[in-house]
């Protein structure tokens, strides 16, 4: 009898083992996966405050406006400033650059990293 129960006792605690493993794997991958989700996140995020970033200051260094690399920055640049253009009216221009595009490089830097800390609430 004392057999049959050890017997049946080890197959319970076997389970209970891969079970125990199994959520492991799962929590592991999630973690992983959280982790790579917000790498991903702060690139992005980086990326769009230094288009912001480069084109205030190709901007205020007076670069040549025809220019690939200055077109393309303030491409982008433009598309990243969301509705932050015009939010303030400076008389100076180079003040209203910096105002425009430096609010929202600030903006998608606190949001970058609000979702870097959400994301690793998973961890």
């Amino acid at each position: 009898m004392s057999g049959e129960h050890s017997g049946t006792h080890g197959v319970v605690r076997g389970r209970l083992a891969v079970m125990a493993s199994s959520r492991t794997s799962v929590r592991e991958r999630r973690a992983r996966i959280a982790a790579a989700l917000a790498s991903v996140i702060r690139i992005v995020g980086g990326l769009f405050v230094l288009i912001l970033v480069a084109h205030v200051v190709l901007t205020l260094g007076e670069a040549n406006p025809t220019n690939d690399i200055t077109r393309f920055v303030a491409y982008w640049a433009d598309r990243l400033q969301l509705g932050f253009r015009g939010l303030f009216a400076p008389p100076d221009t180079r003040t209203r650059i910096v105002v425009d595009y430096g609010l929202a490089a600030a903006f998608w830097l606190v949001v970058s990293w609000v979702l870097v800390r959400l994301v690793r609430r998973f961890d």
